[in-house]
């Protein structure tokens, strides 16, 4: 008994002096953000082709980010500023960590304001500059660089629709159906989402893939009702006081088939996402070794990028990984106006680092209801895995040199520019 008692004391003197594995820290974050809350990009007598009664007025240009999006934008920059505080990856207090952040932001209205309000959001007080390509120039990091093969675009895309496309059509009637009705509440209507002879197709117009028929038309117009919800209309007016929060989810079957299709599919979206998700690996990399790294965004030492672009860009990311999530109240793959992919370097011991990925968004009533988020009430958060990754370990992410492979081989160098063009640390 007395040895076995000697050695159990021995034991525990030998595991106290032996060095604990060091918890991963958080180093570095890429936010891959769509912009906010907007107006529909359509002009207001197009959108009213389709509809009994007029669309409501919006009180800014077609496309622009609303009052309503902006504050909803610097709801989620908030929260994240919590975040990241309590991973230690900025500090509470003061402006020191300005420098260390970097904004990106696509030259259009909503992509900037969006940029913006993420700035005055994350560090409150202090200077954060929002970069972008200079005279509303097209940035080839969220338009893509390089021109795709039309033929390739167009057989990609008509490989991912069947053989008989009208299948497709009949799997989601209702909700073509229930939209219609949504529009023209049993009055006519201009146009209708199934025009004469009812067809759907993909075609070429010129260099680019046009889909005929009502996923087109019914993306554009069931995002508009989601847009009118999200912003807070009065309910009793949402959809000409037809739209209820059930038939928004059904409607948006339209808008999820249409992204999947024209946005998802592998060759088209490794020609439009090679050269922004390239960038992002760079920059993680970057982070990753501390030394500067060509066609990074930033400078070594910072712990936090934000690309402010596009559900465009969302979707080509996840058709490049084969990404997928469901958040609760959105369709599969859904990506909502402040939507956004998280990639997160982590730093473990003995100098491991991983990659996790999340799709974070608010919900639909936390947009509307302009709710305060907090660690206590957050957004939306998904977990996200990325196929073909191996763990760094049991439960983690990534492990940084997998993740490299993975990434390396889903971009195409054909699509890939070689540097952020114009986008200077």
């Amino acid at each position: 008994m007395r040895s076995n008692r000697l050695f159990a004391i021995a034991l525990g003197a030998l595991l106290a002096a032996w060095p604990l594995a060091a918890a991963p820290s958080l180093q570095y974050v890429v936010i891959v953000s769509r912009h906010g809350v907007r107006a529909p990009t359509w002009e207001p007598a197009r959108l009213n082709e389709y509809s009994a009664q007029p669309w409501p007025q919006w009180g800014v240009a077609p496309g622009e980010l609303t009052p309503h999006g902006r504050e909803l934008i610097e709801l989620m920059g908030a929260y994240d500023r919590q975040w990241l505080i309590a991973e230690h990856l900025l500090s509470s207090q003061g402006c020191r960590d300005a420098e260390r952040i970097r904004i990106v932001a696509d030259t259009s209205q909503r992509t900037l304001e969006t940029g913006r309000a993420f700035a005055r959001s994350l560090l409150p007080g202090c200077a954060i500059a929002v970069q972008s390509q200079p005279d509303g120039r097209k940035d080839p990091l969220f338009s893509g660089f390089g021109t795709a093969d039309p033929d390739l675009s167009l057989s990609a895309i008509r490989a991912r629709m069947g053989a008989d496309p009208r299948k497709l059509l009949d799997e989601h009637q209702q909700a073509v159906d229930l939209l219609q009705s949504i529009l023209s509440g049993g009055e006519r209507t201009a146009r209708k989402l199934l025009e004469p002879p009812a067809m759907i197709a993909a075609s070429l117009n010129g260099k680019t893939v046009e889909l005929t028929g009502p996923f087109a038309v019914g993306s554009t117009l069931s995002e508009s009702l989601l847009l009118e919800y999200a912003n807070g209309f009065p309910r009793a007016n949402l959809g000409w006081g037809r739209l209820t929060r059930d038939s928004l989810f059904q409607v948006l079957e339209l808008h999820a088939v249409y992204a999947d299709v024209m946005r998802r599919t592998a060759y088209v979206a490794r020609a439009r996402g090679s050269n922004l998700l390239q960038h992002v690996l760079l920059s993680l990399q970057q982070a990753a070794s501390g030394k500067p790294v060509a066609g990074a965004l930033g400078r070594p030492g910072d712990v936090l990028l934000i690309l402010s672009g596009h559900d465009t860009n969302l979707s080509n990311l996840s058709g490049m990984l084969g990404l997928s999530w469901k958040l609760p109240g959105y369709q599969p793959d859904d990506t909502p106006p402040g939507g956004a992919l998280i990639f997160s370097l982590w730093h473990g011991d003995p100098g491991e680092s991983s990659v996790t990925l999340q799709y974070v968004a608010q919900s639909l009533d936390q947009m509307r209801n302009r709710e305060q988020l907090t660690l206590r009430t957050p957004p939306l958060r998904q977990a996200v895995s990325i196929p073909g990754c191996q763990a760094a370990a049991p439960n983690s992410g990534c492990s940084w040199a997998s993740f490299q492979e993975v990434l390396q081989k889903a971009t195409d160098p054909a699509f890939v520019a070689a540097s952020a063009d114009g986008h200077r640390p």
